[in-house]
C-alpha cells in the first residue's frame, strides 16, 4: 500500500505541474511540482527494491486519476498539504506494525521515510502560510512563484540532506 501512496502523490504532483504549466506566470510552481513528482517516485522505488531484497514481492498498482484542475493557486498548495499529511499517517502506520510485528529492520528502513515526511509536511506548510499571507497580491504571487525553488532546496539541504550523509535522493 506505502508503494501506491508514493506512486499516486508522484501523479498527483505530475498533474499539478501539468496544471501549473498552462497557468500564466507559474514556471517556478511548475519546476517545483515537476521535482515533486520525480522525488515521490524516487521514494516509491526505494521501497520496490527493499521489499524485493526482503524477500517480498512489491507489486506495481493500479493508480486512480489524480486530481486534474485547480481552483486557484490556493487550492492547489491545500491539495499538497493534505496529500503529504495522508502519506505522513500511512507510514506511521507502518512504523506502528513494523514494531508489532518486531521487524526492527523494517522499522530502521522506515525511519527515513519518517523524517522525510516531517520535511515535506514542513515545506508544504511553510507553502500554504505565504499564500495566505499573499492573497491576490500580484507582486506577491510573482515573488512566491520566483522564490519557491528555492524553499524547495532550502528544505532538502536543512535536515533531509544531513540524514543522507549528503547524498540526494
Amino acid at each position: 500500500m506505502q508503494v501506491k501512496h508514493e506512486a499516486a502523490s508522484s501523479q498527483a504532483y505530475l498533474a499539478m505541474a501539468s496544471w501549473s504549466d498552462i497557468q500564466p506566470g507559474l514556471q517556478g510552481v511548475t519546476e517545483f511540482f515537476y521535482a515533486q513528482a520525480e522525488e515521490e517516485r524516487v521514494h516509491m522505488l526505494k521501497l520496490i527494491k527493499y521489499i524485493n531484497e526482503r524477500g517480498g514481492y512489491a507489486i506495481v498498482p493500479a493508480l486512480e486519476q489524480p486530481i486534474i484542475t485547480f481552483q486557484s493557486l490556493k487550492r492547489l498548495f491545500e491539495e499538497f498539504l493534505r496529500n503529504e499529511i495522508g502519506v505522513s499517517e500511512s507510514i506511521n502506520d507502518i512504523v506502528h506494525m513494523a514494531l508489532q510485528e518486531r521487524d526492527y529492520a523494517t522499522h530502521n528502513f522506515l525511519q527515513w521515510y519518517v523524517a522525510e515526511q516531517i520535511e515535506e509536511e514542513r515545506l508544504a506548510r511553510t507553502l500554504n502560510e505565504k499564500l495566505e499571507l499573499i492573497g491576490e497580491d500580484k507582486s506577491g504571487l510573482y515573488l512566491f512563484d520566483r522564490d519557491i525553488l528555492a524553499h524547495r532546496t532550502a528544505i532538502s539541504r536543512g535536515g533531509s540532506e544531513n540524514r543522507r550523509g549528503g547524498h540526494g535522493h
